[in-house]
Order: C-alpha cells, then sequence, then structure tokens
C-alpha cells in the first residue's frame, strides 16, 4: 500500500551519466534496478548483500516484476561466475584490495541493518507493479570480478550507451556487491532563502526542459528542487532532478487544495492528494459522485467559482476542450472566482489553442495559469503512477510539487503554455495509434488460422514487449473492455493531434488512418468502452 513500508528490491551499482552530479553528504552510489530501467542514488547504508537477504526478499514479494528482477539478478550473477572461472588469474595485489574492501563492507553491513532498520515504513509509494524501485548491485560474496557498467539510461541520453564501457570497480566498502533490502532515502536540493525545506517522495523525478541558445550551463532553480540544463545546440534538453528528501516521506503543501472533474483520472488523483494529506475541495457536475471523497476527508464545493475562491491553488481534469472552456468560462465558473494570486492548473488533455486561451483569461484577472495534462490510465492515477506534463507559470509548477508527487512518479516541465498540450496530443497520437496496430494484428492472427495467445507471447518475448501490449492484448483475448481509458477519448486525442500537424502541414497518415478505425468503433456504441475495444471494429 502506499503508506506501507518500502519493500527490498535487487539491482547493481553503476557509473552514473557524467552530467549527474553526486549529491552532497553521506556517501552513496548510482543503482540500476534489476527487471527495471529504474536508476538512483542510494546511500550506503541502506545497500545489503544479496545472498544474504535473498530469502527475505522472496518472502516480502511475491510479484510477478519482482520475481523477474530476481531471474534477472540470477542471470546477471551466472554471467559473471562465467566470466570470473575464464579470467581466474587475478593478481595477488587485487586479492589483497578486494578482501580488505570486503571486511570493511561486512563491518558496515551490520551498521547498515540497524539504520535501514529505523527508517522502514517511512516512504509512501508502495510497490505494486509498475512502480519505481530502487536498489544496489547483487553479485556472489566474495566474487572478484569488477562491475560493469550498465548502459546510460538517463533521461538526457537514453538508449545511448556510455563512451567508456569498461569495468568499473567500487573502492572501499562498496567492492563487495550488494542488494537494498531496507527502505530508500535519496536526498534534498538546498533550500532556498524564502522557502523552507520540503520532503519529497524519493521516486518522484521532476525533469526541466529548457529551449535556448546559451552556452552549456547547469543552473539551480530558485526552490534549488530542479534543474534546467541549456545547452549550445539550442535543442530542447532534459535534465534529471531527483526531489528525494532524507526521511523519504511527502510533506504535503498547506496550501488550500480545489479539484474540478472526478472522472476515471480525477477520483484517483483525489483520492491520493487526500491520502498524501492534502486538505481538497471537490467538484463535480454530477454531484453525487463527490460522494465518497467526502467520506475520505475533502469538502464540497457548491461551484467552480466557489472553489477556486475558497483554494489557493484549484486543478481541474475534464473530458474535451469544449468542457474545458465551459468550466472556466460558463456560468459560475472559474473565471468568476479567480482575483489576483489565485491559482489554476489544468490536467484536461485539450489542444494548446483552448489551452492558450484559457491561460490569457486566468491570467488578465490576476490569477496564476499551469497546464499540466497527465499521460496514464485509471489504474495508473488510482496508483499514483502519472507522468505529468506541464507548462506555464514555473513558480506555480514547484507550488505544486507535493501535490505532483501524492498523484504521479514523474513531471516535466515542457516552458510556455501550449507545450504541454502539444507535446501530451503526440504521446497519445502514438499510443491510439499502437493500440489500433495491436487490435489489427490480432485480429489478422484470428482469420488466418493464427493463435491469438501465441502473437502475444511472441511479441512478450521480443523488443515490443510492454505493460501496455499485455494488458491490451489480455483486455481483447478475455473480451474484458472496462475503461481505463475511455475509447472516445483516444479518438478525441486523435482527432487533435491530427489538426495539430495540420496546422503546421506536417503528415500524419498513421495517425489519420487509426483515427478512421476509432470512428468506425465509435460507431459500434464503443465510445464508453477502453480503447482496446477498437478491436471490434476490425471484427467482421
Amino acid at each position: 500500500g502506499k503508506l506501507g513500508r518500502y519493500p527490498p528490491w535487487p539491482g547493481k551499482i553503476v557509473n552514473p551519466p557524467k552530467d549527474l552530479k553526486k549529491p552532497r553528504g553521506k556517501k552513496c552510489f548510482f543503482v540500476k534496478f534489476f527487471g527495471t530501467e529504474d536508476h538512483a542514488w542510494i546511500k550506503v547504508e541502506q545497500l545489503k548483500p544479496y545472498h544474504l537477504h535473498k530469502e527475505e526478499m522472496i518472502k516480502i514479494n511475491k510479484g510477478k516484476r519482482f520475481q523477474q528482477a530476481v531471474d534477472a539478478v540470477e542471470e546477471f550473477l551466472r554471467k559473471t561466475k562465467g566470466k570470473d572461472q575464464a579470467s581466474s588469474q587475478n593478481s595477488s595485489e587485487e586479492k589483497n584490495r578486494h578482501n580488505s574492501s570486503e571486511e570493511r563492507g561486512k563491518q558496515s553491513a551490520g551498521e547498515d541493518k540497524r539504520k535501514a532498520g529505523l527508517s522502514q515504513g517511512k516512504l509512501k509509494k508502495g510497490t505494486g507493479e509498475g512502480k519505481k524501485r530502487v536498489s544496489s548491485v547483487s553479485s556472489e560474496r566474495g566474487s572478484k570480478s569488477p562491475l560493469k557498467r550498465a548502459q546510460d539510461q538517463s533521461p538526457r541520453k537514453r538508449g545511448r550507451p556510455p563512451k567508456d564501457e569498461k569495468d568499473l570497480t567500487i573502492p572501499e566498502s562498496s567492492t563487495v556487491k550488494r542488494v537494498m533490502t531496507g527502505t530508500v532515502a535519496g536526498f534534498k536540493w538546498p533550500p532556498s532563502v524564502s522557502e523552507p525545506v520540503k520532503d519529497s517522495d524519493p521516486h518522484f523525478h521532476h525533469f526541466l526542459l529548457s529551449q535556448t541558445e546559451k552556452p552549456a550551463v547547469c543552473y539551480q532553480a530558485i526552490t534549488k528542487k530542479l534543474k534546467v540544463c541549456e545547452e549550445e545546440t539550442g535543442s530542447t534538453s532534459i535534465q534529471a532532478a531527483d526531489s528525494t528528501a532524507i526521511n523519504g516521506s511527502i510533506t504535503p503543501t498547506d496550501k488550500k487544495i480545489g479539484f474540478l472533474g472526478l472522472g476515471l483520472m480525477g477520483s484517483g488523483i483525489v483520492s491520493n492528494l487526500l491520502k498524501m494529506g492534502h486538505t481538497v475541495t471537490v467538484w463535480n457536475r454530477t454531484a453525487e459522485k463527490c460522494d465518497l471523497f467526502i467520506q475520505e476527508g475533502a469538502r464540497l464545493g457548491r461551484t467552480p467559482a466557489e472553489v477556486v475562491s475558497t483554494c489557493d491553488i484549484t486543478f481541474a481534469c475534464v473530458s474535451d476542450p469544449k468542457a474545458a472552456k465551459d468550466l472556466v468560462l460558463g456560468p459560475s465558473g472559474v473565471l468568476q472566482g479567480i482575483r489576483p494570486g489565485k491559482c489554476y492548473v489544468d490536467m484536461s488533455t485539450v489542444d494548446a489553442d483552448t489551452v492558450t486561451e484559457l491561460a490569457q483569461v486566468i491570467v488578465s484577472r490576476g490569477g496564476r495559469f499551469l497546464e499540466a495534462p497527465v499521460s496514464g490510465n485509471q489504474q495508473l492515477s488510482n496508483d499514483g503512477m502519472l507522468v505529468i506534463l506541464a507548462a506555464g507559470d514555473r513558480g506555480l509548477y514547484e507550488d505544486c510539487s507535493s501535490c505532483f508527487q501524492a498523484m504521479g512518479k514523474t513531471s516535466f516541465f515542457l516552458g510556455e503554455v501550449g507545450n504541454a498540450a502539444k507535446m501530451m496530443l503526440i504521446v497519445n497520437m502514438v499510443q491510439g495509434s499502437f493500440m489500433a496496430t495491436i487490435a489489427e494484428g490480432l485480429t489478422l492472427a484470428q482469420v488466418t488460422g493464427q493463435s491469438q495467445q501465441t502473437l502475444l507471447d511472441i511479441l512478450n518475448q521480443g523488443q515490443l514487449a510492454s505493460i501496455f501490449l499485455d494488458q491490451k492484448c489480455q483486455n481483447i483475448l478475455q473480451g474484458n473492455f472496462k475503461p481505463e481509458f475511455y475509447l472516445k477519448y483516444i479518438q478525441k486525442d486523435l482527432r487533435l493531434a491530427i489538426a495539430l500537424g495540420d496546422s503546421v502541414n506536417h503528415p500524419t497518415p498513421m495517425a489519420a488512418a487509426a483515427n478512421e478505425v476509432y470512428k468506425r468503433a465509435k460507431a459500434l456504441d464503443q465510445s464508453d468502452n477502453d480503447m482496446s475495444a477498437v478491436y471490434r471494429a476490425y471484427i467482421h
């Protein structure tokens, strides 16, 4: 659960990206997690030997993702052992150095247990499948082979290997390869003069995107929690700034939060805001949807205007451009509650023109505006694992930090208003087109006498393997089209993405073809089913 202990998770120490600075304070290492592509800085006292704690880990974790991680560890060990046997002629000097380091590692291991034991249970994020995990290196005790550098998967250089693919030997006690079995605490950016230090979630990452032609320079933002990297090329660049805290917990903002729209996405977001201790006032067009959240501790707002006027930051998540405009400009709408200093965050997936218009009217009344559409589905919303794309008021983005950590695993700041809308439409265009292709492949397999299950098994063993692919194929094979992401909304996003391409004379033939298939599915009354119900458009 979200408030439970963070479980052990296996991983290995690797070289960090060259442009990622090591956090100050206690000694820590950069870790890649087995079974995922996640990385994080982990303090020495939170690393433990894999073999000593393997059984304990397996008892605690029962999920499929964890079993895959364990399998990856064992495969890594087998390969490492084979290399050790092939190159067993180590110098006595290296043996002595390794042994002395191992002794230091053993001495620190006892202290590790005590410290890790004290910090158990402080983390906010639970494990659930798809959660971010943090861990350290695994290997056989006493192994003499150095650690291999993992391929750099940092946000700025995703997919490109490091320049030097050489062996890495970690000095001191880290020569003993370890696996973490306690909670993970990271680090904080130093606080600004004007803002007290806030605890944050160690599994939540901020990304700030900068478009500039200035010389390469990295600087810390006002709150010192976020980093922007500007490069000579003038191209957009992203640098991760791990928003972590010493004790790994989230301190909710003391600002009053409003939330408008309790649909598939909004419901999970509000639930997580409440669980993390935020003060939330809710409103929904059909008021009965508010009842459950009132029972969980939310306050009830009678109109959007009332919510905005009584809250410091008001979020909204509605279906489409028309609903977003009506919410702001309609009777008793958001705009009527805006006065200088009031903040409005629109999380709806709409077109850039719509969000720009809304930003202008909000700012004209002295308000502050941020667009923050989210990538995910109902399950990810419930799990607090959304990806947030934000643009607009940078200060407001930072003020939303604890809220974004409660509802998501990652946020990106993309600059001026409209950028997040464009990026979100492109993301959903890719996702919608891929979903249609999956349905097309499954139906073609069926009509040509091939097993759909076997097709899925083959895809899951290849480079296309993903949670999305597996879940959507399972939906189709089981005939379960309960909505995680409404088909009518992915069709709306495809339509808006095609219009975006049209506005700049850029061809979008794949999206256009997919859009036609979703339109047929809508004609077959699949609008309120999951997007995977596009499958039914292919059935003769």
